[in-house]
């Protein structure tokens, strides 16, 4: 089981990154949450089986169709099983 903390930077606020990401997660099969944040970035928190971590690691590289992903940075966590689901977080 793996975590990672990401963040993707770019043209990723007004183009449904959150909406995209939350569907994909439930697709792949992870769990954890994405926000937008006030300096004009994403962040989110991934948990679950490590080729499914990647896999989201990965869409978040591009984002979804009118998403411009210039920057992105990805740390691994120690995993701690604490999410029941994937969410859109608050700021």
């Amino acid at each position: 089981m793996k975590r990672l903390h990401i963040i993707a930077g770019g043209v990723v606020q007004g183009v449904c990154f959150r909406h995209y990401a939350l569907r994909k997660a439930e697709q792949i099969g992870v769990s954890g949450w994405i926000r937008n944040t006030p300096d004009g970035r994403v962040e989110a928190v991934v948990e679950g089986e490590d080729s499914c971590v990647a896999a989201m690691a990965g869409w978040f590289r591009h984002g979804p169709p009118d998403a411009v992903v210039e920057e992105f940075h990805s740390s691994e966590e120690p995993f701690r099983g604490e999410f029941q689901g994937f969410r859109v977080a608050p700021y």
